[in-house]
């Protein structure tokens, strides 16, 4: 490849300097925006010309965005700031290390706050501001393992006893303890968001924005400020959750989102980009995106030597070192950065020689730089049309001393021995005695102190403690019989999918009176194929822009509208999004004050599979709302195949504490269910969700029997008794569920040809009929008067007689995990094994669940009870061409 040399003549280098003196007349003169505006016209024609620019762009110089002579006065009492600032780091290390002495081995980490506390008092002091009449309020995402610090300045705040930090990570201990890491679970009124998760932080934060404008476009919030402020670590951001929804912060036009990176440069084992500059590659992905980016890597100490940089061989330096560099200066002696720092340029070594070795070895990353800090946030925190990140660079271990600063191990660090805490009190400046040092006590100063005095004032000029957690939403009336009625009388043989119900149910929430409002369709880019397109002219799709285009199918019955009030989130092919909007809306009663009802409509194999952190988030959070699993089973959703089909996701979703799950197999059972849903979350105010199948199967919806409520909601009814008389024991229980009741309807006829009577119970949940029978188990064990209590399907089936087959579209350990409650003859018949591309027939008898191999199921025990012959199940087998030698599902 030719390549062309750089004039590097003295020719050049003198009129290059005239270039350069040129635009720095303009800056004096001009100003600095006309002065990009000159850039911006020159790099233009360059591009246009077709010099190769590619990359610069997205990348600027390894200094401060906001230089000296632009940054605001700082508003605070930096010193008293300080003494705060070190009480808390000193409480915050405390209370992990009373921990790790208690001998529990409960542990917790000092050096990710010691990093970030500079940076969280700023904004204490002066930016997060709590909900008020005239302000929306703001909501902070910390760090997790920053969690010890913001439980010290509570502490300061009278908000937290000196017991509770002692419990920190004990919370059964008398008094009450502290959980690890922001879970409003277990400190609801305290927490706000889970953060503990490590990459849903960016995603979480990002869509709570956005749903805050959404409720401000729609008119049910007042559009009167209020900030999102999120705060992650550089190692954090490998995560693709966060990375991979950048965009739609842009998009969406997030201006009311702070994204505050605490770039310490230092990840678990070692640097995060040891090889290269982690603040350099997040700007350009930000940069990329589309944000506002702001860099906040210098501390005031260099401003004056970048001042004297005339030629930028000072920023030529900052921009070849190497991250692993600068985390080897945080601890060689200042002598030897020197050294280092210059590497045998006697001009840069002429720049540098102000600065004593001490001064260089002590010299402050941006991150712990108040005025620096304060301009940043400041930038972020006024109106710019766009999402703003802050990359901060920080210094993990920062005050540690030489226990903990910059080195790999910073991370794990959870004790210091004596000597080690006696010196971090006297640079802290702690009045503590030795003994009391080294025993890692906690310093609270007089409430009529300074210290104390300033912090409370600043509180209250901002509205009050944060974080904290208020449940305000008002309570909402379940919809009477007019809404669910016509869902109770069947369809009068007309065929209609699960699918198509839910699609109903949501279309009269939408026109309810006193709850349509509060309704939220959210769908990840399969609305046309979940039936739920109709839903577009009606309620629209959220755009904060509005349609700016006429729709190619504007003229049809089902078109596709965006509106700036639209009410359905329609989320792309992006699940993460979309339970990240479920989230928001969820938790929107704690948030906004408003009882918001999402309906997260998604492929059910796409969701607790992909995105089930954030599900299990959701319920940490105590979100409400619907997650309903569409085109549900293995067998249902026939040709799709391996990726498509879901035979697990009810087992995925048993194990998420406050879920409801159910897979309803008609129309009215569905109907029951959300309506119990709706009622318990949103007018008892329960702190539970439900998840819900839905199928794509179309049969004719029966009418519901009578006195089948309270069974529907436990779990499990009696849905047709046999009206055949039993002969000889011959008595057959078949328990169906989702769309595979079909299948047992016909497993009966087999049967009761055979003169068999059979029963058909309807199982809308072995999920709730397991939890159920466990809390009785446990009663049980609580006992002290001998009596064992029965479980609700225990209770249910007491006085029947005969054999009980179950089968699902889903694995059989979903149906397995009610076995120890069931009558003996009891066996179990599901999914096991990958879905494949078939038609719903063949798929059934592949996996072995269709009428012949439900009614063989029967047979076969019978046969072992002694109610069936060899023969007859002989002959049933050859009748029905069943293959004993068949590949098994599990291959």
């Amino acid at each position: 490849m030719n390549t062309i040399a750089v004039d590097k003549s003295q020719e050049w280098q003198e009129e290059l300097q005239e270039w350069i003196a040129s635009i720095e007349e303009i800056i004096e003169d001009k100003g600095d925006e006309q002065a990009a505006d000159l850039i911006r016209e020159l790099r233009a024609l360059a591009i246009r010309k077709g010099v190769k620019l590619a990359g610069e762009a997205l990348n600027s110089p390894y200094i401060n965005t906001i230089s000296a002579r632009h940054q605001p006065p700082y508003p605070g009492d930096t010193v008293i700031e300080t003494k705060i600032e070190n009480i808390n780091r000193w409480n915050a290390m405390a209370m992990v290390l009373q921990g790790y002495d208690s001998g529990e081995g409960v542990g917790g980490h000092i050096a990710t706050y010691a990093s970030a506390a500079s940076m969280y008092e700023v904004g204490m002091n002066h930016f997060f501001r709590k909900k008020s009449e005239d302000y929306g309020g703001d909501l902070v995402s910390f760090q997790p393992h920053a969690a010890p610090g913001v439980y010290a300045r509570a502490l300061l705040e009278g908000r937290l006893t000196e017991t509770n930090l002692k419990n920190f990570r004990r919370e059964l201990q008398p008094g009450g303890g502290l959980p690890s890491y922001p879970h409003p679970r277990r400190l609801p009124e305290f927490w706000e968001i889970p953060s503990a998760s490590m990459g849903l932080i960016g995603v979480s934060a990002i869509y709570q924005a956005r749903f805050k404008k959404y409720l401000e476009n729609r008119g049910l919030k007042e559009n009167n400020g209020g900030k999102i402020w999120a705060f992650v670590g550089d190692g954090e951001m490998d995560e693709p959750e966060t990375l991979g929804t950048l965009n739609i912060a842009v998009r969406e036009q997030l201006d009311n989102l702070v994204l505050v990176v605490n770039c310490n440069l230092q990840r678990l084992d070692g640097p995060v980009r040891g090889n290269g500059k982690v603040i350099q590659e997040l700007e350009r992905s930000f940069l990329g995106a589309g944000w506002n980016v702001t860099k906040v890597i210098w501390g005031s100490e260099w401003d004056a030597l970048l001042e004297r940089d005339q030629k930028g061989i000072l920023v030529d330096r900052m921009n070849k070192a190497l991250d692993g560099d600068y985390q080897m200066y945080s601890v060689l002696p200042g002598n030897e950065v020197r050294q280092h720092w210059v590497k045998d340029n006697p001009e840069l070594e002429k720049l540098m020689h102000s600065l004593s070795d001490e001064e260089i070895r002590t010299i402050k990353r941006g991150g712990h730089d108040y005025k620096k800090i304060y301009a940043a946030f400041d930038k972020a925190a006024k109106p710019n049309g766009k999402p703003s990140v802050i990359l901060m660079k920080t210094l993990k271990g920062y005050g540690m001393g030489d226990s903990g600063e910059g080195k790999n191990t910073t991370h794990q660090k959870k004790n210091m021995n004596a000597d080690e805490r006696i010196a971090a009190a006297k640079r802290f400046g702690i009045p503590l005695s030795e003994e009391d040092a080294a025993k890692a006590k906690f310093y609270v100063p007089a409430d009529d102190s300074p210290e104390i005095t300033y912090l409370k004032k600043k509180r209250y000029e901002l509205g009050g403690y944060l974080p904290e957690r208020k449940d305000e939403a008002p309570s909402i009336k379940t919809p009477g019989e007019e809404l669910w009625g016509e869902f109770f009388t069947g369809t009068e043989g007309r065929s209609v999918s699960t699918t198509m119900v839910l699609v109903r149910i949501i279309t009269k929430l939408l026109r309810q009176d006193g709850i349509k409002e509060y309704i939220v369709p959210i769908i990840p880019d399969e609305a046309r194929t979940f039936g739920l397109d109709g839903l577009f002219r009606y309620a629209g799709i959220y755009q904060p822009k509005g349609q700016l285009y006429k729709p190619v199918d504007a003229d049809s019955i089902s078109y596709y509208r965006e509106s700036v009030d639209g009410q359905i989130l329609q989320e792309g092919i992006c699940e993460a999004g979309a339970i990240a909007s479920f989230m928001a809306a969820g938790s929107a009663y704690s948030m906004h004050g408003l009882p918001m009802i999402p309906f997260y409509v998604f492929y059910s194999i796409f969701g607790f599979q992909r995105v089930g952190d954030m599900i299990w988030a959701c319920g940490d959070m105590m979100c409400k709302g619907f997650l309903i699993g569409g085109t549900s089973g293995r067998t249902t959703l026939n040709g799709e195949g391996v990726q498509h089909q879901d035979g697990h996701s009810h087992i995925l979703s048993s194990i998420v504490p406050n879920m409801k799950s159910y897979d309803p197999s008609f129309a009215y059972e569905l109907a029951l269910i959300v309506k119990d849903g709706i009622h318990r979350m949103y007018e008892l105010q329960e702190k539970i969700f439900y998840y819900i199948t839905v199928t794509n199967e179309n049969y004719p919806m029966p009418i519901m029997p009578e006195g089948i409520e309270e069974g529907v909601i436990k779990g499990m009814y009696r849905y047709e008794k046999s009206t055949k008389k039993i002969a000889k024991g011959r008595k057959a229980h078949l328990m169906g569920s989702g769309s595979i009741m079909l299948q047992v309807i016909e497993a009966k006829e087999l049967l009761e040809d055979m003169g068999i009577s059979t029963d058909i119970w309807s199982v809308t949940s072995y999920t709730e009929l397991h939890r159920d029978a466990q809390e009785v188990e446990r009663q049980a064990l609580l006992a002290t008067d001998g009596k064992r209590p029965r479980a609700y399907v225990e209770e249910l089936l007491k006085n029947e007689t005969g054999v009980f087959v179950s089968v699902s579209d889903y694995v059989k350990q979903w149906a397995n995990g009610i076995a120890k409650w069931m009558p003996k003859a009891y066996h179990v018949l599901g999914t096991d094994g990958y879905g494949l591309s078939e038609g719903r027939e063949d798929l059934r008898d592949h996996f072995e669940i269709s009428p012949k191999f439900i009614a063989l199921a029967a047979l076969q025990l019978l046969r072992e009870e002694g109610a069936a012959t060899d023969k007859e199940v002989k002959d049933f087998i050859e009748k029905h061409v069943i293959d004993q030698h068949k590949i098994n599902p599990m291959a």
